[in-house]
């Protein structure tokens, strides 16, 4: 700030305002530009932007954009019918419980809590997840991820519970089989299972039932679920798809609460301006401006979760190696080199039984219209990923589907530059924003914040069993 300068613009600005006001169109545009070029960062500290209008005035067509993404804007949660359990306290309380249960996984170790870690927003801070061994992809938080109707960075399956299941089997996250976690269910959970779904399988006929098996290839519990009669794969499976059923029941509890942007967009609504320059400083406003202006991140990260939940391609270069255990740099594999992302998940999840038009879903056809009227193909899909939340972005770092970015001004470097897409077509344009705008930017993002909107007895492990 300015020597003898105030917040509100005192004596020194209504100087500044005098100076600028001289400088006519097209008079001393070398002079101007100087002038202008030293005292930007001043007016900002004044509450100024250069053109003199205060930065915490909004018009209502800015006011309407702000209200779009208020916290007090997020509709009610929308209901799951594949689900018949989504909303049922009692399955809200076993899929707590089975959320922090290191004992859903094969060696005893990993829980869902061990990447979706509370005190991290639900994430775990890593490039990619960490179970068992290196998850292909970073850990999304999933807060507020039951609004959406498609689940993990390709949007492979099309429901909370039916993402649930998927790292219990994968061999690089929980790496256990259905008939062990249906064991587990027998003698840990019996009773709250039990009371919501109904009897379990006779699990304790080790002939029909053997320790381990589930349809993993490649593994030797495989062998011993080929074998296994038709309809005990089945019994076992539906312990299994319900453990999935409660997991989402727990996690649509997980919702996102408000934080410091949400006071201030409550007090520019209400017109008051005091509030707001106690809540925002001018770089952080300026910010939020650019946000919801000239720099279009609301073409994408729009609406009160700050995402529209769809999938685009961004324009991701290619890795030259990544890292190892140790944080040694190693070659990628090919996989690695380019994920097909959109383009091979929707194929997933249409081909897959625990979808809304599975077997194991509770919905009625007509109920399953996102899976029913999926896009299927076309260049948009390839190399395509989910569009996160921003809420308490600066707590989920590092970014992106695979990590690569470790900072919030990395991240924004690249939306800046918005390089070509090596397959398909990037959906950003540079923007060709300076410096001081991007700090701005990056500023406002870290207003973002809010504690999770739920009792905070969800947010701890419950009484061991």
């Amino acid at each position: 700030m300015l020597p003898g300068a105030s917040p509100t613009g005192g004596s020194q600005g209504a100087g500044i305002r005098a100076a600028l006001a001289g400088l006519r169109p097209g008079a001393h545009p070398v002079v101007g530009r100087s002038l202008l070029a030293v005292l930007g960062p001043a007016l900002l500290a004044l509450g100024l932007t250069a053109c003199g209008a205060r930065v915490h005035e909004w018009s209502l067509e800015e006011q309407s954009r702000l209200r779009a993404l208020w916290i007090e804007s997020l509709p009610p949660l929308p209901p799951d019918p594949s689900n018949a359990v989504a909303d049922d306290p009692a399955a809200a309380a076993l899929g707590h419980a089975l959320f922090f249960e290191p004992r859903l996984s094969r060696d005893g170790r990993v829980s869902c809590a061990s990447c979706h870690q509370p005190a991290r927003h639900f994430t775990d801070g890593k490039p990619r997840g960490e179970g068992l061994g290196t998850a292909r992809r970073h850990t999304p938080s999933i807060v507020g991820a039951s609004y959406s109707p498609w689940q993990f960075w390709d949007g492979r399956r099309d429901s909370q519970w039916a993402q649930a299941i998927v790292p219990l089997e994968d061999p690089a996250e929980h790496g256990g089989d259905r008939s062990a976690y249906a064991r587990l269910i027998a003698e840990r959970y019996r009773e709250p299972y039990e009371a919501i779904f109904g009897p379990l399988p006779p699990l304790e006929d080790r002939r029909r039932f053997p320790q381990h098996a589930g349809p993993v290839a490649d593994s030797g519990a495989a062998t011993a679920w080929r074998a296994m009669a038709a309809a005990d794969r089945r019994a076992v499976t539906q312990v299994f798809v319900n453990i999935g059923k409660s997991l989402a029941a727990y996690e649509r509890r997980i919702q996102p609460g408000a934080g410091r942007f949400d006071t201030y967009v409550a007090a520019v609504l209400a017109g008051d301006r005091q509030t707001a320059r106690r809540t925002f400083d001018a770089d952080e406003a300026a910010g939020l401006r650019l946000f919801i202006g000239p720099a279009r991140c609301t073409d994408c990260h729009a609406g009160p979760r700050l995402t529209n939940d769809s999938f685009h391609n961004i324009g991701l270069p290619l890795r030259e190696s990544g890292w190892d255990a140790a944080g040694k740099p190693r070659p990628l594999s090919i996989e690695e080199l380019f994920d097909p992302g959109r383009e091979a998940g929707v194929i997933e999840a249409i081909e897959d039984a625990s979808n809304c038009l599975g077997p194991w879903s509770d919905a009625p056809p007509e109920a399953c219209a996102e899976l029913r009227f999926a896009r299927v193909d076309g260049d948009p899909l390839v190399g395509a990923f989910k569009v996160p939340s921003l809420r308490n972005v600066a707590e989920t770092a590092p970014y992106m589907h695979d990590g690569r970015f470790a900072s919030l001004a990395e991240l924004l470097q690249h939306y800046n530059t918005a390089p070509l897409a090596i397959a398909g077509h990037s959906d950003l344009t540079p923007l060709g924003l300076r410096d001081h705008e991007l700090s701005q930017i990056e500023a406002f993002l870290r207003t973002i914040d809010g504690a999770v909107s739920a009792d905070r007895s969800w947010l701890a492990p419950p009484a061991q069993r």
